[in-house]
């Protein structure tokens, strides 16, 4: 077992335990918006006051966790001397790695929500959820402002870090009205459509194309000028515009498998729609919950997008020259 491996299994480990301990202890006080006991949960499923408050939406996280140990073993196997020259997840190397933990990190820190109903517990569920959709706009960043590894990891930390402090202090929305999740579901989309089509004008526009996200997810156009005041955030869709100064130096092949992960968590979505309290199929004492469905859909797409990313390769000599004019009009 390598080296990321065995740490990755220690501390699973720790915190099989250290939730065993918890649960023993009773959890301590539940968040104002759970529910207590026997009522229905807000992702549908009965309160149970065993170790876990709801078992098989908490069971379901374990998907991830699958998911990220699968990285780390692939990752283990690469042979160096057939890695992509330039391709950062091949092999063990610092983004790789972060990428697999932070899938890793999803399962625990959304179990430890659904299984205990602490604010503690939902704290750490949304910076799990940070940790990981950080990694890929960050990285397609790194790659089109030309920073170093260092630089990447400093911003993804410290963003991480802020994000973390700023939930445990004023709540979900950081006392601004910033959801940093859903946010960055559509910088992630912006930012990989400036990596496969950038252009000074690209810079210009791109920002538009996180409209066109937000209202897949239901907030249109018109809301969103509607009630600047509330949607301020969509400024925030130009930071990957601004911060591209310069084309990628890879490409990446998009089929099959970012649109397998683009699939496998548009359907997640619409299945995690359902798996309400106050949808009318939620069935609280099944042993299908939608939820624990949207976890295990959702670790897919996690594997798919990896396997997305291990597909870049580097421009050639003669595209690069290409693209250098591009880059020098862009300045």
């Amino acid at each position: 077992m390598r080296t990321p491996t065995k740490f990755a299994a220690l501390a699973l480990t720790a915190y099989a335990l250290a939730y065993g301990v918890y649960a023993w202890i009773g959890f301590g006080s539940a968040a104002a918006n759970e529910s207590p006991v026997g009522e229905i949960s807000r992702w549908c499923e009965r309160v149970s006051d065993g170790l876990m408050r709801e078992p098989v939406n908490t069971l379901g996280n374990l998907g991830f966790v699958v998911a990220g140990l699968l990285m780390l073993r692939v990752l283990a196997r690469d042979e160096e001397s057939t890695a992509p020259e330039g391709n950062r997840f091949f092999g063990e190397q610092p983004l790789a790695l972060v990428y697999a933990g932070a899938v890793i990190f999803l399962g625990p820190g959304s179990m430890l929500m659904h299984g205990t109903h602490t604010f503690f517990g939902a704290w750490l569920d949304n910076v799990s959820m940070v940790a990981y959709i950080l990694v890929p706009w960050l990285y397609n960043l790194a790659g089109l402002a030309r920073w170093k590894m260092g630089t990447f990891f400093a911003v993804y930390a410290t963003v991480l870090g802020l994000y973390a402090g700023a939930f445990w202090l004023f709540g979900h929305d950081l006392g601004i009205g910033l959801d940093l999740f859903g946010l960055s579901i559509g910088l992630w989309v912006i930012s990989e459509t400036l990596y496969r089509w950038w252009s000074p004008a690209a810079r210009l526009w791109s920002g538009l194309v996180g409209f066109a996200v937000a209202a897949v997810f239901g907030i249109s156009p018109a809301e969103i000028i509607g009630e600047l005041g509330e949607y301020w955030w969509v400024a925030l869709f130009w930071v990957p515009g601004l911060v591209a100064s310069s084309p990628p130096q890879g490409r990446r092949r998009y089929a099959p498998w970012f649109w397998m992960g683009i699939a496998s968590f548009m359907i997640a979505y619409a299945i995690w729609l359902t798996g309400t309290d106050e949808h009318e199929w939620c069935r609280p004492d099944s042993m299908l919950q939608a939820h624990a469905v949207w976890h295990l859909l959702t670790a897919v797409a996690t594997w798919c997008f990896f396997k997305f990313l291990r597909t870049e390769r580097l421009l050639g000599v003669d595209e690069q020259i290409v693209a250098e004019p591009l880059r020098q009009a862009g300045r």
